[in-house]
């Protein structure tokens, strides 16, 4: 009699040492993202990284453009902490981000919630978003003949209604205002959208729920609204106060850094010295310093702020 026996388990394949197929496809799919990351990553090396190396060796330097750099050490920047023009420059620039950041944050804040609620037409949207599409030197073109004081539309509605004309770019009380107020009107439709976007990620039945048990409006907005959208705010924060630093055509196209230094931001002061002074060295220190300042300001807001957590569960 034949006996029958079940056939013998499959035993495991024996380890080859050739990867699986799952560990092939991660590297047919990072060699895949790498070509297309590569265009970007030559870009990145030619124009960034390259300078922002070559422009730390030049902070150490004394250069110009006739002449090849000469290393002089830490000079540049022992003499930029005794520099009243540096000191100047920065307090200008603080009071310029407050305005810009103050005004913008807000005014964007309340027309994302507009969005939101009440403008639900593409059109609308769109047409809050047209000031940012301008080129920043014809907004503060437009501006500076609107507000100029003998001939500026503005100024002739001042006058008609009997009130003295404003110098607003020839004052020293109203140069800074007056340039925060333009690029807070360029720049509120972009920000306003960004928050707007934020608002769409905030479930309905949060609002449902706070309806249910009687919450007000206003105990709404700051009890789940702002919670909620303190991720986006966190990153409009650091992303418009980085940008607020690095103001420049602006101030050169309506002031030049006048009347006196009361409008010389930080970046119209390092643009002054490079091209019109061609020191480049002290130039380069006074960029670097400007990177590490913007670089604390980026940490301490996500730091602080805690953006890069959420209360969305």
């Amino acid at each position: 009699m034949t006996t029958l026996t079940k056939p013998a388990a499959h035993a495991a394949p024996p380890q080859s040492g050739k990867p699986s197929r799952f560990g092939i496809r991660r590297i047919g799919d990072l060699k895949i993202a790498l070509l297309f990351i590569f265009p970007a990553l030559i870009g990145f090396v030619v124009f960034f990284l390259i300078p922002t190396i070559r422009g730390i060796y030049l902070s150490f330097t004394e250069y110009s453009i006739l002449g090849d750099p000469t290393w002089i050490g830490i000079k540049n920047y022992t003499a930029i902490f005794s520099d009243d023009l540096f000191w100047n420059a920065m307090a200008v620039t603080v009071q310029y981000v407050a305005l810009n950041i103050g005004f913008q944050t807000v005014i964007a804040i309340g027309l994302a919630l507009l969005m939101h609620r009440v403008a639900k037409s593409t059109f609308i949207r769109g047409a809050l978003l047209l000031p940012f599409l301008v080129a920043n030197v014809i907004v503060a073109l437009l501006w500076f003949w609107m507000l100029d004081y003998q001939l500026g539309i503005v100024n002739e509605v001042i006058s008609w209604l009997g009130l003295p004309r404003v110098a607003f770019f020839g004052s020293e009380q109203w140069a800074i205002p007056t340039i925060a107020f333009v690029n807070v009107w360029r720049h509120m439709g972009y920000t306003a959208l960004l928050i707007f976007a934020g608002l769409q990620s905030i479930p309905n039945h949060v609002y449902e729920v706070a309806n249910l048990d009687g919450a007000s409006p206003t105990r709404t907005f700051w009890s789940i609204t702002m919670p909620l959208l303190r991720p986006v705010l966190v990153l409009v924060l650091v992303v418009t106060v980085i940008g607020s630093f690095q103001v420049f055509d602006t101030v050169a196209v309506t002031t030049g850094g006048g009347p006196i230094n009361a409008s010389r931001v930080i970046q119209m002061y390092i643009y002054q010295k490079a091209f019109g002074e061609s020191d480049f060295g002290y130039a380069s220190a006074l960029s670097v310093i400007l990177f590490i300042i913007l670089a604390l300001v980026a940490f301490i807001q996500m730091k602080f702020l805690k953006g890069n957590e959420t209360d969305l569960d």
